[in-house]
């Protein structure tokens, strides 16, 4: 029976570790898809909160290298998710002058913040502007030479991550997504 009771511990303490990576983000308890929890825990390092100040769904604010989520919040502005994350993410011409550094720092904090929002099972309007973030990074990283690999990273993958997302977007911000999908260099 001992051994029982420490077989089933050991499960409940793996599955908890894994759910609460000691992110400071993670403020629910809700169960994290696999991608997100993955996600976690790649960039909780690079990661700090505020717990005196929150944002979306009470998660803290977030930053990363200088960064925080409420500088960048879409949810503060009057435009729609898609119209903020084309002004405020937009990339310079050519694209491979692109600062990947800074485009990745914000992902960063808006992958962060949707972590959180999901353990407490807050609304995810987040999803559309972290794809499109996600579309800038792999668009900057195959102009600069280094192509993500990862099928789900490319840019046409996260072309219909954005668009799918976007179902009260106007044609015209659409189209232009579908634009800069085809500017990679």
């Amino acid at each position: 029976m001992k051994f029982l009771t420490f077989l089933t511990l050991g499960v409940g303490f793996a599955a908890a570790e894994r759910q609460n990576p000691s992110a400071c983000f993670i403020i629910g308890n809700q169960q994290l898809p696999k991608e997100t929890a993955d996600i976690t825990n790649q960039i909780k390092d690079r990661i700090s909160c505020n717990p005196r100040r929150t944002t979306l769904s009470g998660v803290p604010d977030v930053s990363s290298g200088g960064i925080t989520f409420s500088s960048i919040n879409f949810a503060t502005s009057s435009q729609t998710p898609l119209q903020f994350a084309l002004s405020r993410f937009a990339t310079p011409t050519p694209l491979r002058n692109a600062d990947l550094a800074t485009f990745q720092k914000q992902l960063d904090v808006y992958l962060a913040t949707e972590a959180g929002i999901r353990s407490v099972g807050g609304n995810l309007a987040i999803k559309l502007p972290k794809f499109f973030l996600q579309f800038q990074v792999s668009r900057i990283q195959t102009a600069q030479g280094n192509p993500p690999t990862a099928p789900g990273l490319q840019v046409n993958h996260l072309l219909e991550k954005v668009l799918k997302n976007a179902p009260r977007e106007s044609e015209e911000l659409k189209n232009q997504v579908g634009a800069l999908a085809r500017i990679l260099s």
